[in-house]
């Protein structure tokens, strides 16, 4: 079996407006250099039913989202996260693809899977966007776990350097799903104090302070993989940003890209004992196009390897 990378031309079309970090040719850098790799498996997107989107999203947001998108120009849904024409289907992709990423993990026929799409996902809530995220990509894909393949333990791990307090909001009090969170802090969006801990203590914040090297970074993720030792997941689901990376614009952390092949291969380790290797990752954060295109092709190695 092999790993797969899921993307979709829509990506391309989620247009940010002039000088907006969050831009198409993130992903153009990702694929161009993944493309090299003969060994990966490209797969599309699954279309992507309401009812989906509904056991993570509130109706009414749903609703909202669908009638914001302009049918020329730019509209804002908050002050950092702007939509175009092309986002309806972008939008949509992005969740699919995670669909289509579980699905075939589920089915054998994948062994993992790395969804390279946009927008990112981990900042929106059960009711707003927020930071560049419109729906919570990686909350659909975990809940969709829970209903359709009815699992009770799915663990979420959020390597972005930014708190995931989207994702957080969503399950802090669902004990069948744990979110461990290593970001900087204090930080954009203000929240991932170690203090807050989930109502079944089913999250695991791990704030780090701006200059944060490689070695203390990988010393602090033992704290995070000790507790996802311990609750044994069923499937793991990756937030994938690659900001913590020392050239990102937006960030203080000191990773180089090598790193991220050590970070995924430390998940890696606990998934290949506790759920047979099922782990599927989504691209969230990361704005230096190289650095970016770097990081994500170490993680794929790791994906692929092990």
């Amino acid at each position: 079996m092999k790993t797969a990378i899921i993307t979709s031309d829509t990506s391309l079309n989620h247009n940010t407006g002039m000088g907006h970090p969050e831009q198409a040719d993130r992903i153009t850098a990702i694929v161009q250099t993944l493309k090299k790799n003969k060994n990966l498996l490209w797969k599309k997107p699954s279309k992507v039913k309401k009812e989906i989107l509904k056991m993570t999203h509130d109706s009414d947001y749903i609703d909202l989202v669908e009638n914001s998108f302009p049918k020329k120009g730019l509209s804002f849904l908050d002050s950092d996260t702007i939509i175009s024409p092309g986002s309806k289907e972008a939008t949509v992709d992005a969740v699919g693809s995670i669909i289509s990423a579980i699905d075939g993990v589920q089915n054998k026929d994948i062994k993992n899977a790395f969804c390279v799409v946009r927008p990112p996902g981990h900042h929106s809530s059960q009711n707003k966007a927020a930071g560049f995220c419109i729906f919570n990509n990686c909350s659909v894909g975990a809940n969709y776990l829970i209903e359709k393949y009815k699992y009770k333990k799915i663990a979420i791990v959020d390597f972005d350097v930014h708190h995931g307090n989207g994702t957080q909001d969503i399950f802090y009090n669902n004990e069948k799903v744990l979110f461990i969170s290593t970001h900087q802090y204090p930080f954009y969006p203000g929240s991932g104090s170690d203090k807050e801990k989930g109502k079944y203590n089913n999250i695991q914040n791990i704030p780090l302070p701006a200059g944060t090297n490689s070695e203390e970074y990988l010393n602090a993720l033992e704290f995070g993989l000790k507790k996802l030792k311990e609750f044994k997941p069923e499937f793991i689901l990756v937030s994938a940003g690659f900001d913590s990376h020392k050239d990102d614009p937006l960030a203080q952390f000191e990773l180089t890209s090598k790193d991220f092949y050590e970070i995924t291969r430390r998940i890696l380790e606990i998934a290949k004992y506790n759920c047979n290797g099922k782990v599927v990752s989504i691209l969230e954060g990361g704005y230096d196009l190289n650095a970016l295109a770097e990081s994500a092709n170490e993680h794929v190695k790791a994906l692929l390897e092990h």
